[in-house]
């Protein structure tokens, strides 16, 4: 098939989007039974916190050159190798686990490969939807992106808890490894175009360190723009603490129970499915800063549940309704980075853009152990006017520490949406700064 006769646009985009669900629903399996075994075998909040920040470590440190090579070089190429990275780590997981020898230390060393090849793809995959799709798709492709996140999660936790008695570990590895060659291989037959040159394109090429530099100082020059990044710096501080804190909190409150951890996480899988589709019907709204400041606002409000409940009947309504708000977050915020930035500057201001966004997300899973494990989760079990105050809003058995944690993070990020909306260069954002298709072409 030649290139000229290869998918592209909204076929060619959609072709790509199926491989990549195929490939998260197996990614999704794995790491919900990796993180049963982990729990189990260490007991540990920091332990599971640690796998995340050997994960996100490496990917922010090299994100901004992760960038460059997106935007100088071909976008399918920079697709592929992530997922090549990406399996070949899952692979050498698989092997250990084949031979009996896998250990944590193996899983952190795994979670730095995958993060090196996954800084490749989220800035080009969000580039090649600039160059695939006209503006008015944006939104609703950023929709389906978000189904890639959410969709698969749930049935993956539902999958691997069938499959977990009678293929192990090692056949749940093995199907995962199995479906990165179903991301490839969409990959190989659809036509993605590469962006054309803009003037001020031209103007920013330079050498590989100067052009390595240059998202964040297109950042730096645009309040609007680094005012909306405070916003989601901010809230995925709060977010990645309740983040890390969810699973080792629902499996402390329930003896560690797998099916009602795989419950509660299908459920807020299925809450980020409903507001994907959603978004891909709806697009939302037409001011997108609405989209990320009320999203925000509304599901940290609705999350703050997930602390307070404990049984399935507080946490499966929290999650679907809480999580469903994340789609409009992402959706409406990337599609102003979409509108503004010009598509061959994409991949290094993304890549800068997603290093500043996350820069808190490696300590995160520390904060996170440390608070739960050494401090409020003890202090919130044993009789003392700490306990007692807080006791009857989380309750005082096990996991009720890390339930006052999640209250307290969903508060701040309510805090954090309503004060985006009195600060002028957030609230203005898409009305101050031009759109791309604006500016004069090369």
């Amino acid at each position: 098939m030649s290139i000229s006769e290869r998918p592209g646009g909204m076929i060619g985009f959609t072709i790509v989007w199926l491989g990549q669900i195929v490939s998260v629903i197996a990614t999704n399996m794995t790491q919900f039974a990796l993180t049963i075994w982990v729990f189990e075998l260490t007991g540990s909040v920091t332990a599971l916190g640690l796998m995340q920040v050997f994960y996100i470590t490496p990917f922010l440190v090299i994100s901004p050159l992760a960038g460059v090579m997106v935007d100088r070089y071909d976008r399918k190429l920079m697709m592929m190798v992530s997922d090549l990275i990406a399996g070949l780590a899952t692979v050498a997981v698989l092997i250990l686990q084949a031979f009996g020898v896998l250990q944590v230390w193996h899983l952190y060393m795994a979670a730095i490969f995958q993060g090196l090849g996954n800084t490749f793809q989220w800035p080009a995959y969000s580039a090649a939807i600039s160059t695939m799709l006209d503006k008015k798709q944006y939104s609703r492709a950023n929709g389906m992106m978000s189904l890639v996140e959410a969709g698969p999660g749930v049935v993956a936790p539902l999958i691997a808890g069938a499959l977990l008695p009678v293929v192990g570990l090692t056949g749940v590895l093995f199907i995962d490894v199995a479906t990165f060659l179903v991301a490839i291989v969409t990959l190989l037959v659809v036509f993605i175009p590469q962006p054309p040159r803009t003037e001020e394109g031209n103007l920013r090429q330079g050498g590989f360190w100067k052009e390595t530099f240059f998202g964040f100082q297109y950042i730096f020059a645009r309040p609007g723009l680094m005012g909306l990044l405070s916003v989601f710096l901010l809230c995925n501080l709060f977010s990645g603490i309740q983040l890390t804190l969810l699973a080792p909190m629902i499996l402390s409150r329930t003896g560690n129970n797998s099916m009602v951890f795989g419950s509660v996480q299908s459920a807020g899988a299925i809450g980020g499915v409903i507001g994907s589709v959603l978004m891909s019907i709806w697009g939302g709204f037409k001011r997108r800063i609405h989209g990320v400041l009320l999203g925000w606002i509304c599901a940290s409000a609705i999350l703050l549940f997930t602390g307070i409940g404990r049984d399935l009947s507080v946490w499966i309504p929290a999650m679907i309704i809480g999580v469903l708000f994340f789609p409009l977050v992402n959706s409406s915020s990337q599609a102003i980075w979409q509108a503004k930035v010009a598509p061959d500057l994409q991949g290094r201001v993304f890549s800068s853009r997603r290093l500043i966004a996350w820069m808190t997300n490696p300590i995160t899973p520390i904060i996170a152990g440390i608070l739960a494990d050494n401090m409020i989760e003890p202090a919130m079990q044993t009789i003392n006017p700490f306990s007692s105050i807080f006791g009857r809003l989380v309750g005082t058995g096990p996991g009720s520490g890390m339930g006052l944690l999640t209250v307290i993070c969903s508060l701040a990020c309510i805090l954090v949406g309503v004060g985006g909306y009195f600060v002028p260069a957030i609230r203005n954002v898409e009305s101050d700064l031009p759109d791309h298709n604006q500016l004069k072409k090369s």
